[in-house]
């Protein structure tokens, strides 16, 4: 079985996951995922499964990367943040549906590939840059859309304060390493409404001084 055909198996996942909005599915058939995997894992690129991409972090399944891109909601004109870049992939398919996507990353060697990726496919409407996701990009907020692909206790009260006006954030939220739980944070003025998700598993959301401290 060829990439194609492991790409046509992909789709049709998405949709048995419930992945449904049309610019979603169109992003993720168009964008090959097999750069971002590992070469010793790229047979596995296709499959429905998290994979290992180094620093203990993972590129998440392709229906993850569906729901949640789907719940943001990220339209063509919109800025967004993603905190967590990892292998890019998640960045690349944003990339496709909005108008800017600034990307934090805490690990320089991942994020060095990452933007490597970006350049040789000319995806040009990225901004990364090594940090602690933790505290956002508080120079270029505020964002539309924030997505965060790492598991935070609650709902962080930095990022949430760096939405726009009507602006949403995709966070999964739980501290059980087995399972944590989606989280569409949604902003009007002062007031922030929830709504839960499903049921996923991340790595977890590590401040720049604890992972100082851990390391």
């Amino acid at each position: 079985m060829n990439f194609d055909d492991r790409k046509a198996r992909l789709v049709l996942g998405l949709r048995r996951a419930g992945v449904t909005d049309r610019d979603v599915m169109a992003a993720m058939e168009a964008l090959p995922r097999e750069p971002f995997v590992p070469h010793a894992l790229r047979a596995q690129a296709y499959e429905d499964t998290a994979l290992p991409i180094g620093h203990q972090q993972t590129l998440s399944q392709p229906s993850v990367v569906g729901l949640m891109t789907e719940a943001l909601q990220a339209g063509a004109r919109m800025k967004v943040l993603e905190v967590g870049t990892g292998s890019g992939y998640q960045t690349a398919v944003l990339a496709a549906l909005c108008r800017r996507v600034y990307t934090i990353e805490r690990h320089a060697e991942l994020l060095a590939i990452a933007e490597a990726r970006f350049n040789e496919m000319k995806l040009h409407n990225i901004v990364a840059k090594t940090g602690d996701g933790t505290l956002g990009w508080p120079a270029q907020a505020p964002f539309e859309r924030i997505i965060v692909t790492a598991a935070a206790a609650d709902v962080p009260p930095v990022l949430a304060d760096q939405l726009s006006d009507g602006g949403a954030m995709v966070v999964p939220i739980g501290i059980d390493d087995a399972l944590q739980t989606i989280l569409r944070v949604s902003r009007d003025g002062d007031t922030f409404e929830t709504e839960e998700l499903s049921d996923v598993r991340f790595v977890p959301l590590i401040p720049e001084e604890a992972g100082r401290s851990v390391a």
